[in-house]
């Protein structure tokens, strides 16, 4: 099941002005500070869904994206501690709350370094995955975070050149903001990577 991109004036309530512009930077950085300061994403989108009334209840739910396969790279295998022929299962979720996608996540995971129950849990429901393997207490290891859209110039702050504003409002594309991320358990092993898009509905403010 793919993301059906809406148009960006369907997407938000922002004015094409610096004022916005700027609140919408503010809320940018806001979400990726307190996704880079706690272990779980689902959780951190939970409390953000809630905060900003983006549904009727806040509760992420996770749709899987079945039908698709992406191999991990030699790289990634090196990050997770593990060899070319240790099994390795994916995983693709669109984080939603409400009816509003808020992140598309792409998941490699080590089964053997998984419970049978967890496994058997993401193997035959859409549960989000941080949900399911919270008993492993695990944390989170960043390795990048990427603004992909920049409501302002950079170095605006520095007086540089301001965008005029415009007559409709603020266009915002479907993908804002990435992470790449790695999560190892109490016994400090790497058992996750995870690759976690956020879109253009984590402004989706006072939309049902």
């Amino acid at each position: 099941m793919a993301t059906v991109a809406m148009p960006a004036h369907a997407r938000q309530g922002f004015a094409d002005d610096v004022p916005s512009r700027t609140q919408a930077l503010a809320l940018l950085e806001t979400l990726n500070a307190d996704l880079l300061s706690h272990p779980s994403a689902t959780l951190t989108l939970e409390r953000w869904c809630g905060d900003h009334g983006l549904a009727p209840e806040a509760k992420i739910v996770a749709k899987r994206v079945k039908g698709q396969d992406k191999p991990l790279a030699a790289e990634d295998r090196a990050a997770l501690g593990i060899g070319a022929d240790e099994p390795v299962r994916y995983r693709r979720v669109q984080l939603a709350c409400g009816e509003h996608v808020l992140s598309e996540a792409d998941n490699w995971y080590v089964p053997a370094r998984l419970t049978a129950e967890m496994n058997q849990v993401l193997d035959t429901t859409d549960q989000p995955f941080g949900k399911v393997v919270q008993p492993l207490h695990f944390r989170r290891q960043t390795l990048s975070a990427e603004l992909l859209w920049q409501p302002l110039p950079k170095r605006w702050e520095m007086d540089a050149p301001l965008p005029p504003a415009g007559k409709g409002p603020l266009a915002i594309p479907h993908d804002v903001l990435r992470h790449r991320a790695v999560l190892f358990n109490e016994a400090n092993q790497p058992f996750s990577l995870v690759v976690e898009t956020y879109t253009a509905d984590v402004f989706a403010f006072g939309r049902r």
